[in-house]
């Protein structure tokens, strides 16, 4: 484990505590982003592509792509709220999945998110016990935490593996199987694996926009035009 991890461990904790949530219970990030006044948007991007995020004194901005599968998506607001909220002296950032010369924050990023999203005491506390003793985790098992979780399969790995709960033979096991299929077989939906959540906007960005035209600041064709790029078309709505 790298030398950050408890620092980053306690943080994770620590942010969870102050927005009233267990250290037990998953964590839905959509009505984490709401509660937190995040404006959030989802767009289908490239795939080179994770997300971005901005702060502008107390307005904060995410952008996820939605063209990666709901699991990696959540993985990424994760990470994301690491720059928001744990970093300091932030204020623009844009995340490229698989850069393998990644820096000290963005490796402290992602292990926040790890630890946000998966917290040791709620991954073991739904590990069957005989399971646990013995550090042989089921397939089954796995299928079910990552729902639990809503986690992709690749993350949970990582983070089974990191607490010591995966072998390195049951990881590499693990990361070989086609999860769709699997999941299939034995009877979950695949919309974990998924991309999803196209033109989703979470937060105030209407209001904002419709507060900005009954203001006079914007004009009402700049009002429509903002409207529409979050898939709102007001053509045939006569007084706005």
């Amino acid at each position: 484990m790298p030398n950050y991890s408890n620092e980053i461990e306690v943080q994770a904790v620590k942010f969870r505590a102050e927005h009233h949530i267990n250290n037990y219970e998953p964590i839905n990030c959509n009505n984490l982003l709401l509660r937190l006044n995040v404006l959030t948007v989802y767009k289908n991007l490239s795939d080179d592509f994770s997300g971005m995020c901005l702060k502008q004194g107390d307005d904060k901005f995410i952008l996820i792509n939605s063209r990666h599968s709901v699991g990696r998506q959540h993985f990424t607001i994760a990470h994301e709220l690491y720059h928001l909220f744990i970093q300091k002296e932030f204020n623009l950032h844009f995340c490229n999945p698989g850069t393998l010369t990644k820096d000290l924050i963005e490796k402290k990023a992602d292990c926040f998110a790890s630890n946000l999203l998966m917290p040791e005491l709620g991954l073991k506390t739904n590990i069957p016990e005989n399971e646990l003793r013995e550090k042989k985790i089921s397939i089954s098992t796995i299928l079910i935490l990552e729902r639990l979780f809503s986690v992709s399969h690749a993350a949970l790995l990582i983070r089974l593996k990191d607490l010591k709960l995966l072998d390195k033979n049951q990881y590499e096991e693990y990361s070989k199987k086609n999860i769709r299929s699997t999941a299939l077989m034995n009877g979950y939906d695949t919309s974990l694996y998924e991309s999803g959540n196209e033109g989703l906007v979470i937060g105030d960005y209407g209001i904002k926009a419709k507060k900005c035209y009954d203001e006079e600041k914007i004009s009402e064709g700049h009002y429509r035009e903002l409207m529409s790029d979050i898939g709102i078309d007001l053509t045939d709505i006569e007084h706005v």
